[in-house]
């Protein structure tokens, strides 16, 4: 992986019994550390009452069995892992946002990246709204506070507030007496829900977190949907379903989810597979061995190795309890990281023509490096083939990918790429074949902005993870 930062992982669940309920969203929340490490935080509502608990870090270590049991019991409870992207790494910033106002408490966890947040919480700022945080998800939060002020429901609340909001946002919504669920109209972000055999119903980013805690699932939230779970039952709001083109993260397919997850109607696995098959298509090349980089490239070595006939091997051991290399703040760090996490198996490279599997190339660094350690462990020939094609724009919908400035394929050829990371080849998937990756039964669209396609959702006219955290100088006397 080469420095890709992703944003969260969301998580709620409803019942109609009353339970530790904190613990299921723990084993939710831990299926989904992937998504975010930063901090994590879990809210209970017991008949009404909010309890809860966040903190940096991640979260096995955050949540002992002492905080867990502090939680207490409820039927109510939404959860939430972080990498932020608006806003500082800071516990403040950290989710669930809960509010309590006069019509009762809410709790709000985001997934995704608001590009108006910055006009929208000036405006707020001017009618006299203080801010806690700096993040774009208590913009949210305000939006339906505001709105709920004056609708019938919270559900009302939050169909007017996404009138305002464009962006990148699945969102997990907890009341006093209900859990709602809710997805952008382009649906850039994944959001499902499962139900257990007592009828628990659970909401998730991704459906590997349903079968962590048992529950069967029921289907993907539609783009623009509100679902809203409570002792009335089940109730899908779809003012704004089609109100847009569907435009999924196709990165969620490449990188950020869980291989064994399934989006969309499309499993993540085979994905990648698929887009392995078509590199060795697009990209052939006489070699010894396949290997991927873990995780991710993983199931795209398999998919070259099947259609190359070039055999497949484990060449590299991951250090299980070390994160992402994306958590390290600084470029530096990040580098330091692959080197603890990521080790070599030499026997299986020594001497041999390796193919490289990786998901992408970012600012190139990572790449170089493990490049260098496949050599220095013997490696004959290194022949780098990339699930993603080139980088070339920045993301603002909830994925870390910088300024253009500061991608490598953005400033260079293909072949003084091939010359900074120090391969012998290089080669990545071709746009075209993304449709192809995901399946034709996908037609219906996916967001490829970063690889130069346009911004479905818009682009923001105030840009900067820390466009919130204004210095002195920086605002008005």
């Amino acid at each position: 992986m080469n420095g890709l930062r992703e944003e969260c992982g969301v998580f709620g669940l409803w019942s109609p019994h009353r339970f530790e309920v904190a613990r299921t969203v723990y084993y939710g929340l831990f299926s989904l550390q992937h998504r975010g490490q930063e901090s994590c935080g879990i809210v209970v509502n017991d008949d009404g009452v909010f309890s809860e608990y966040k903190d940096l870090g991640i979260v096995n270590d955050v949540f002992t069995n002492e905080r867990l049991d502090a939680l207490g019991e409820g039927s109510i409870a939404v959860g939430h892992t972080r990498y932020g992207t608006t806003g500082q790494t800071d516990r403040n910033n950290a989710q669930p946002i809960v509010v309590n106002h006069i019509k009762g408490g809410m709790a709000l966890a985001h997934n995704g990246n608001i590009v108006n947040s910055f006009e929208l919480r000036q405006a707020l700022e001017l009618q006299g709204s203080i801010f806690q945080t700096t993040s774009d998800t208590e913009v949210i939060a305000y939006l339906i506070t505001k709105e709920r002020l004056t609708s019938e429901s919270i559900q009302e609340a939050i169909n007017s507030a996404m009138n305002k909001i464009r962006g990148a946002y699945s969102l997990v919504i907890m009341s006093p007496a209900k859990l709602i669920a809710v997805r952008d109209p382009h649906g850039i972000r994944p959001l499902c829900y499962g139900v257990t055999e007592d009828g628990t119903y659970v909401v998730a980013s991704e459906s590997c977190a349903l079968d962590a805690v048992s529950a069967k699932f029921v289907r993907d939230v539609d783009p623009g949907e509100i679902l809203v779970f409570s002792r009335d039952g089940i109730e899908s709001i779809r003012d704004h379903c089609g109100s847009t083109d569907r435009n999924i993260c196709i990165f969620e397919y490449i990188y950020f989810a869980r291989p064994d997850s399934v989006i969309d109607g499309v499993s993540v696995h085979s994905a990648r597979v698929n887009a392995g098959k078509a590199l060795a298509q697009d990209w052939p090349v006489d070699a010894d061995v396949v290997i991927g980089v873990p995780d991710s490239g993983l199931d795209a070595a398999l998919g070259y190795a099947y259609q190359s006939g070039i055999p497949y091997a484990m060449g590299f051991i991951k250090n299980k309890y070390i994160g992402r290399t994306f958590i390290a703040p600084g470029q530096k760090q990040r580098e330091r990281m692959v080197d603890i996490k990521l080790n070599v198996i030499k026997d299986e490279v020594k001497g041999k023509r390796v193919v490289l599997i990786d998901d992408s190339v970012v600012r190139g660094t990572t790449s170089k490096n493990i490049v260098q350690k496949l050599r220095d462990a013997g490696a004959k020939e290194v022949h780098l083939r990339l699930t993603a094609p080139e980088f070339i724009d920045a993301c603002y919908y909830g994925t870390d990918i910088p300024d253009s400035k500061n991608l490598l394929a953005a400033n260079h050829s293909l072949e003084e790429m091939k010359e900074i990371i120090g391969c012998d080849s290089l080669g990545f998937l071709k746009k075209e074949r993304l449709r192809e990756m995901i399946g034709e039964k996908e037609a219906r669209g996916y967001c490829s902005a970063c690889f130069g396609d346009g911004y479905p959702a818009g682009r923001p006219q105030t840009n900067g993870k820390y466009r919130f955290e204004r210095k002195l100088s920086d605002k008005d006397e």
